[in-house]
């Protein structure tokens, strides 16, 4: 889908990538992509596949957390990795402030401003990843490496597993 095609949230992330070096391949699946299952049903891969781009307040700061989707991020982890005392889930007026997109479509790069990124290391075990591309409808596959090169993601242990072991 090239990007003259894509809405222009959906183009502003292929533009981003190609900042980067980086082509991206988007999808759009018209049902929807809001859940980690929904995209994983969409793309065929496995839920462990999907990078939800999760963005949340570190007391004051904008942080994002890049996180599998069998996973939930524990916020206590995440604020101990942003050196904040407290950290949740940022409402949906501020994640569009800072990212430029509204919630169920946030890409993991590609954002109005500068967001602290961590990345969930279960997601650096697959050869591609899945993640949004601007909306709930659009996401693009990737390679690991490249979406750590991208988003300066550091990786780090602020996730637990959802599902059975």
């Amino acid at each position: 889908m090239s990007s003259t095609s894509l809405p222009a949230s959906a183009a502003r992330v292929v533009e981003a990538a190609a900042r980067h070096g980086v082509d991206l391949a988007v999808s759009e699946f018209p049902d929807g992509t809001r859940t980690a299952e929904d995209a994983a049903a969409a793309v065929g891969c496995t839920v462990d596949q999907i990078v939800k781009s999760m963005i949340f307040a570190a007391d004051d700061e904008i942080v994002l957390a890049l996180t599998s989707g069998a996973h939930q991020v524990d916020s206590q982890a995440l604020a101990r990795l942003a050196g904040a005392d407290r950290c949740g889930r940022a409402d949906a007026d501020r994640v569009r402030a800072v990212t430029g997109y509204a919630i169920g479509g946030v890409p993991p790069f590609g954002h109005d401003h500068p967001v602290r990124t961590w990345i969930d290391p279960h997601l650096l075990g697959f050869d591609e990843v899945w993640a949004a591309a601007g909306t709930p409808r659009h996401v693009f596959p990737i390679a690991p490496e490249r979406l750590v090169a991208i988003t300066g993601a550091v990786a780090a242990p602020f996730t637990v597993a959802t599902g059975p072991a």
